[in-house]
């Protein structure tokens, strides 16, 4: 597989002045705001290489694309490799539609990419190439829409459609168009709840006011299916930025003053409902430093479907180790060696992506209907007795050597001497 290097000089030639270390996450002036509109609108029209840190991509799935794309992708990473077969895909900040053309090939034909972009220079550049790369693909799945990131549901074409209609020029128009962007969110949302089975981006959370960064994993958490994920990349930080540098247009708009602590950014996709949040790759080096805090790109992944009642089916897993115990994002101690009650809705969740290699599922001999299945506490953290799970069956005796007992091999199959 071949792939495809994008460099840049990054800002460790930037002269920086010295700031504390105030950790406060502050709102962004309307300066820093129009800053970065600006400066990723002049990164639609030409190439603007301290946008970018260095990144791996697969050269096959870059064929299909004009130069003007490849050149005007700012990004850290490539969440793209996260996306499967028919996935509905949600990007985060398309920008150009890189990452966007670069999933459509991997979802083919029946999967769907939906990019979300607030920039106006960068959605034309994506929507001006839309039909010709679809072509080249073979398949037309890739769909651009105008909005914010931390506002899933309001459709900006949609609204200034309305506004086009029904200008504002009074009170009375500020209020029927705030009663408008209601019904919008309401009724026609850019996009839909669990409507999407993976979400991306690349290089943008960090550009999001923090005050609205809760916001925007709450958006991530709600548009996924259950059972979905998010595929994120972005420029964290080892240190906290402090109040100063975040006050900073150039430092924000280039993706290093919004950066969030490393530790902090994990947690957020924990506070927002997600589980199994894990790094997926982290940039041994950092891409700048600036008064003597690292920055660097890393990316996360994270999984939906914690929700729902905990119903005891008399289930148990093993965890295999190598670790004495570990607890998991909803305060499950798991032993290793120890076969652990859980409820159905975590025994799903721990024989599944990203836990099943970590896993021995016990399942009971006799199945428990639904009807049947009883609450399960699951904060008791307690063992499930072998006797559970052969509950209400009786059990025929088996002499040693009667059936095999060598090691399954890697395919399942037992392969015995």
């Amino acid at each position: 597989m071949g792939l495809q290097r994008r460099r840049s000089r990054g800002y460790n030639a930037w002269r920086m002045s010295q700031y504390s270390s105030l950790p406060t996450p502050v709102r962004q002036p309307e300066s820093t705001l129009e800053t970065v509109q600006a400066r990723y609108a002049e990164g639609a029209q030409q190439q603007v290489p301290e946008l970018c840190c260095p990144v791996d991509y697969d050269a096959s799935l870059l064929e299909v694309l004009p130069e003007e794309i490849i050149d005007r992708d700012y990004g850290c990473g490539d969440p793209s490799r996260f996306v499967r077969e028919g996935d509905v895909v949600v990007d985060l900040g398309s920008g150009a539609g890189k990452i966007c053309f670069m999933a459509s090939q991997i979802v083919g034909p029946n999967g769907r990419v939906i990019g979300v972009d607030t920039t106006d220079e960068m959605l034309a550049l994506a929507r001006g190439h839309q039909q010709s790369v679809g072509d080249r693909i073979g398949w037309h799945n890739v769909d651009f829409r105008r909005g914010h990131i931390q506002d899933l549901r309001l459709d900006h074409d949609a609204l200034e459609a309305w506004i086009c209609e029904h200008p504002v020029h009074d009170v009375h128009g500020l209020t029927a168009l705030d009663l408008q962007r209601k019904a919008l969110r309401e009724t026609a949302p850019m996009i839909g709840d669990e409507s999407a089975d993976v979400v991306l981006s690349n290089c943008v959370l960090n550009l999001v006011d923090p005050q609205d960064k809760p916001r925007m994993f709450a958006e991530i958490h709600r548009v996924l299916n259950r059972g979905g994920r998010a595929a994120i990349s972005d420029i964290v930080s080892d240190e906290d930025v402090p109040e100063e540098m975040q006050r900073d247009p150039e430092l924000w708009s280039g993706c290093i003053s919004g950066a969030m602590r490393e530790d902090r950014f994990l947690q957020a996709f924990a506070d927002a409902g997600l589980y199994g949040v894990e790094i997926a790759s982290y940039q041994s080096e950092p891409w700048a430093v600036v008064n003597g805090i690292e920055f660097r790109s890393m990316t996360v992944l994270a999984h939906k479907g914690k929700e729902g009642p905990c119903d005891d089916h008399r289930e148990a897993v093993i965890y295999k180790g190598p670790w004495k115990e570990v607890v998991d994002d909803d305060g499950h101690t798991l032993t290793r060696g120890v076969r652990s009650a859980v409820c159905r809705k975590t025994f799903e969740i721990y024989t599944s992506a990203p836990y099943a290699d970590q896993f021995i599922p016990v399942p009971p001999l006799l199945p428990v209907a639904a009807e049947d299945a009883t609450p399960f506490n699951c904060r008791t953290n307690t063992p499930r007795s072998a006797a559970v799970t052969k509950q209400g069956v009786t059990q025929a005796e088996v002499a040693p050597g009667t059936s095999a007992c060598c090691e399954p091999a890697p395919g399942g199959e037992t392969s015995c001497c």
